[in-house]
């Protein structure tokens, strides 16, 4: 409604201020008289120019309240199909929660000598027949394993935020 006000306006001033103009350019001498149509001339062509910026302003708040309603009607409707949330599954787990030999996210995390991080059962099974880290091949000059309290705690927290695993 503000639109088509400010539209309307706006014509009917343009109107005006191309009357003036023809009567102000259509008189052939120079002189005193002109100066006043002149002037006038000028200040229509303005106020024209005022209307102008009003109703592209006016027309600006309009898309703007129309882009807001949009937004706002597609939040009611919650989230599409194409951007709901993924299934628990789908997202993988930290690569630092995943045992090196068994593949798998690690509940007793143990830290070797080689400073990685392996599934306690696993490490303890590798270390009964070898001396060498599963990770660099190297030999292992200690075999004893160390609790991972912080990795363990971390894990736990990942695994309650994400119940499909």
């Amino acid at each position: 409604e503000l639109l088509a006000e400010v539209e309307a306006e706006k014509r009917g001033k343009g109107k005006k201020g191309k009357k003036k103009k023809k009567k102000g350019g259509g008189s052939g001498g120079a002189g005193p008289s002109q100066e006043p149509v002149a002037a006038a001339g000028a200040a229509d062509e303005a106020a024209g120019l005022a209307v102008a910026e009003e109703a592209e302003l006016a027309a600006a708040l309009e898309e703007s309240a129309r882009l807001e309603e949009g937004r706002r009607a597609a939040e009611a409707q919650g989230p599409s199909s194409a951007a709901e949330a993924p299934a628990p599954r789908e997202e993988e787990p930290p690569a630092d929660f995943i045992c090196p030999i068994t593949t798998e996210i690690m509940s007793d995390p143990v830290m070797a000598a080689d400073g990685h991080s392996y599934e306690r059962s696993a490490i303890e099974r590798w270390l009964a027949t070898k001396s060498t880290s599963p990770m660099t091949g190297e030999e292992l000059e200690l075999t004893r394993l160390f609790p991972s309290h912080i990795l363990r705690r971390q894990i736990r927290e990942w695994r309650e935020a994400h119940p499909g695993w």
